[in-house]
């Protein structure tokens, strides 16, 4: 977030991207108010802003533009799901569906793609060791971060927190897709079993 702060030396406006607002240990919710950085719901929105950056580096490394277009697809539909994650409790009525609120269908999008994907190319019914080809290591990586989200959005509800059962199902099936494009980047790369 940047913040207009008037220059001392000439009255001009200028920008900065340090505000002093969270020096307390607080953050903004999405709609309006604050709460603790260590909230349960802090940490799954944050490790949805960690998925979309190590998603950043697997498309950075992609060479099949349609695989590149995808990945960046689903970056942006994390920044769905963390506003849903992010929002006011009491404000969610204004979450508009597949902008700031995780629906079926974006559940429904990613279900197609999975068996899309493995139509093409059928998973291998062994536990893969990651790291076959530097893209197929970034995706892994992504669904690991992907499954982290998941579980702490499970422990925030558990724990009374208003979550989004789409968001759960969403992250949910991405971290089954990355699995599937993981695999499709190790392309016909020797990818190790867990056991010999």
């Amino acid at each position: 977030m940047l913040a207009r702060q008037t220059d001392r030396t000439g009255g001009k406006q200028m920008k900065r991207i340090y505000t002093q607002t969270g020096d307390d240990g607080s953050t903004d919710v999405f709609l309006g108010g604050r709460v603790s950085k260590g909230a349960e719901l802090v940490d799954a929105y944050g490790d949805v802003d960690e998925a979309v950056a190590v998603l950043g580096v697997a498309r950075s490394i992609c060479a099949e533009p349609q695989l590149a277009e995808l990945v960046l697809e689903l970056q942006r539909d994390l920044f769905v799901v963390g506003a849903d994650l992010a929002a006011h409790p009491d404000k969610r009525g204004r979450l508009t569906g597949g902008m700031s609120l995780v629906t079926a269908e974006m559940v429904a999008h990613l279900e197609e793609h999975i068996d899309r994907l493995v139509a093409e190319r059928p998973l291998r019914p062994v536990f893969i060791v990651p790291g076959a080809t530097p893209l197929s290591a970034a995706l892994d990586h992504a669904r690991t971060v992907v499954r982290r989200a998941e579980r702490q959005a499970v422990r925030a509800g558990d724990n009374g927190q208003t979550v989004n059962p789409e968001v759960v199902r969403y992250l949910n099936r991405l971290s089954d897709l990355a699995f599937v494009l993981a695999r499709h980047a190790a392309g016909d790369a020797e990818e190790p079993a867990s056991r010999q």
